[in-house]
């Protein structure tokens, strides 16, 4: 579902959201000023919204702990079982992380694609390729939304791996619209599916590894750091016109977010 007003409205206390909700949302906390801005029309799962509601108001932070667990048991009582419900886990588990992003000069013009992919609390790897000479800002997140449901299906992880995108387009695509595409012959009424080689090849994938993986939707350029950098990488991918995916060497995350954006 999509954050809207009225939900930010619903969950909040006070004008602010407690430290776990924050957590659930990815955001800072302490809450800065521009917390709302950062999550309007973000998408969320539904039991990451049931949670969040669950958790409004002035709560301590053992109740909240205590609310997540009592919802886990409902949940299990209910014989509910979800691969969007967060699980507690250690820290010495994996958990993958990757946010795909692209970018283009020009559209149709030079098109480029790149990756942040983030594994428990060590510093993330980065990727640029894909490069297209004649392309579209379409075909450069679906490109970078194939190669991150390849890094996923090639990595070994015992916990659900989260993959991050900006573009609804590529999402949908994948995950809603291709179905309907696809039970019709790959025909849709209207016209012509463009980009549709593109997409058949990341449906099947996403058909193949969907019980492993959850994409979500994130707010493109606001200030969310993996989107930052996988745009970083996308925009890199174009200056250096690079056609396999490479490896972004860096010493600070900071000096790869001081890098041009489009």
């Amino acid at each position: 579902m999509l954050i809207t007003k009225e939900f930010i409205e619903l969950i909040s206390y006070d004008d602010t959201l407690n430290k776990t909700q924050s957590k659930i949302l990815d955001l800072p906390f302490p809450l800065d000023e521009n917390w709302k801005e950062k999550i309007l029309e973000k998408e969320i799962l539904r039991n990451d919204a049931n949670r969040l509601m669950l958790l409004t108001g002035k709560i301590a932070i053992k109740a909240q702990e205590q609310i997540l667990k009592n919802y886990l048991t409902v949940l299990d009582f209910n014989n509910i079982k979800s691969k969007d419900v967060e699980k507690e886990t250690n820290d010495d588990e994996e958990h993958i992380r990757i946010y795909c992003d692209g970018a283009c000069s020009g559209n149709p013009g030079f098109a480029g694609s790149g990756l942040a992919i983030y594994s428990n609390k060590r510093n993330p790897v980065l990727l640029h390729g894909d490069f297209v000479e004649v392309g579209t800002n379409n075909i450069a997140e679906l490109n970078a939304l194939y190669q991150a449901l390849v890094i996923a299906k090639q990595t070994s992880s015992e916990n659900i791996i989260t993959i991050f995108s900006d573009s609804k387009y590529s999402i949908d695509c994948i995950t809603t619209w291709a179905y309907g595409w696809k039970a019709k012959g790959w025909t849709k009424k209207g016209g012509e599916i463009k980009n549709l080689e593109l997409i058949k090849k990341t449906h099947d994938l996403y058909e193949r590894i969907k019980d492993l993986i959850e994409i979500k939707h994130v707010k493109g350029h606001s200030g969310i750091e993996g989107n930052e950098l996988a745009d970083r990488m996308a925009v890199t991918a174009i200056k250096e016109k690079t056609s396999n995916y490479e490896i972004y060497s860096y010493d600070k995350i900071d000096e790869v977010l001081k890098l041009n954006s489009y």
